[in-house]
């Protein structure tokens, strides 16, 4: 016999909830977005329809649809659903669910879909009490996290399960969505002589970030607030409902992405592609130091020597972000931002200590030559430290014609960019003048050794 009371008791909540609970769709077919995993023919469409589903980490930004697409594949596969927060949830709250669901198998037969938000709020200990019921199908795990499941979740769950990465909604999803709450009778507005202007639809549309939740959390704000009617939903009222729009930005792969993309952008000279990356990781709340840092690397390893002035930029914007702080520091990072992306690009340094270090630790260690030793202490002399060693400042232009490292290698090689055009001129002369020495040494030794 049915529950009547519990079945009331989830009508009152339902009526009570926020617009974007109430327009969860119940059925994969009404499900928007996410084709690249659930699309005609993907894996998890096929494991939903052959309900072969086994244990699956559903990975991507919030208001995207995971908790929704758990629930539906929960009532696909004709399992129990139950859910549970990593944040409200311990050990023991796990292994009540597991043994019930354990219960439910042995008894009725009836499989559960262990939903799981947030999994990767689950220390490891946690995470490990899942495993054994995982591996023995006593349940099916499905979780939810924002974070990149192969650094936040352990080795072992990750093995244990498909990873399914959902992104963010496209704006036609976001649009379908929004139009299809005002027009729902049963879960959304139903009409109620609401018309709803292009130009709110493409705000609300803009300012939602491909989140399903925060543009249904500005569509109702602004309804409910509204007591006009019929309501002409305007991009001004659009506009206070949503108030400021939330920039999604974490300490995870967010925060790695940003990073990346403002350097790559920089090394390929785009300097707005710079800017924009820059704001964003500001709006997001980023640690200008970390900022600083980054952009004096980037001077010495993508500019080095075709404009030996970036390093000075860079490191004068790290010092002036400990001067003046925000807000106002982000006026020197933009100045450095653009200065480096604007700048001639070289990676010969770069290339000329990775490749020396390279000869460091695989080649035989070159001795230091006896010329050049120390030969400021008592004894030196007796030991022939140092003996032999030319001045350079005795010789033209102040470059001695002697051997400083024993053999002949060529790690710094200019570019025919920025300063590095003239230094390339010049790093040939002096290496020629150091060979013609070189050959002298050995003409030298092959004449005393004839003798």
């Amino acid at each position: 016999m049915p529950d009547l009371f519990s079945a009331k008791r989830k009508e009152n909540v339902e009526r009570v909830a926020p617009l974007a609970a109430r327009m969860r769709p119940r059925r994969l077919a009404d499900y928007v977005g996410q084709n690249q995993i659930i699309g005609p023919g993907k894996l998890l469409r096929r494991l939903i329809e052959a309900d072969r589903l086994g244990s699956i980490i559903l990975y991507g930004p919030p208001g995207v649809g995971k908790t929704t697409l758990g629930e539906i594949i929960a009532t696909e596969t004709k399992r129990r659903f139950v859910e549970l927060s990593a944040t409200a949830s311990g050990v023991k709250d796990l292994r009540d669910v597991i043994e019930s669901a354990r219960r439910r198998l042995e008894d009725d037969a009836c499989r559960t879909c262990l939903f799981i938000d947030e999994i990767h709020r689950f220390n490891k200990s946690q995470q490990d009490v899942l495993l054994p019921d995982v591996e023995n199908g006593v349940i099916a795990l499905i979780g939810a996290t924002t974070q990149n499941p192969f650094f936040a979740l352990t080795p072992a769950l990750v093995s244990r399960s498909r990873i399914f990465e959902l992104q963010s909604l496209l704006p036609e999803d976001i649009q379908a969505i929004i139009r299809h709450a005002i027009v729902d009778k049963i879960h959304g507005f139903g009409l109620q002589d609401i018309q709803l202007d292009s130009e709110a639809l493409e705000f609300l549309v803009e300012t939602a970030d491909g989140d399903a939740r925060r543009a249904l959390g500005g569509l109702e704000v602004g309804v409910l607030s509204s007591s006009d009617r019929p309501l002409i939903f305007t991009k001004e009222l659009a506009r206070e409902s949503v108030q400021r729009k939330a920039i999604v930005y974490d300490s995870g792969d967010t925060h790695y992405d940003c990073a990346s993309a403002l350097i790559k952008s920089i090394r390929g000279s785009d300097v707005d592609a710079g800017m924009y990356w820059l704001a964003r990781m500001l709006e997001g709340g980023e640690d200008v130091r970390f900022l600083s840092r980054r952009l004096v690397i980037l001077a010495s390893e993508d500019i080095g020597n075709a404009d030996p002035r970036s390093l000075l930029v860079a490191t004068a914007a790290m010092q002036a972000i400990e001067f003046v702080g925000l807000p106002e520091c982000q006026l020197a990072l933009a100045q450095a931002v653009s200065y480096l992306a604007l700048a001639p690009k070289s990676n010969a340094c770069t290339r000329a200590i990775a490749e020396a270090r390279h000869d460091v630790r695989e080649k035989s260690v070159l001795p230091v030559p006896r010329h050049l030793q120390d030969k400021h202490y008592a004894g030196a002399k007796r030991l022939g430290r140092g003996e032999g060693y030319a001045y350079a400042h005795d010789a033209p232009d102040a470059i001695a014609k002697q051997e400083y490292l024993g053999v002949e290698r060529c790690y710094y090689r200019p570019t025919n960019r920025g300063l590095e055009r003239d230094l390339g001129e010049r790093v040939a002369e002096i290496r020629r003048r150091l060979k013609e020495s070189r050959q002298l040494q050995v003409d030298a030794s092959a004449s005393e050794a004839h003798e």
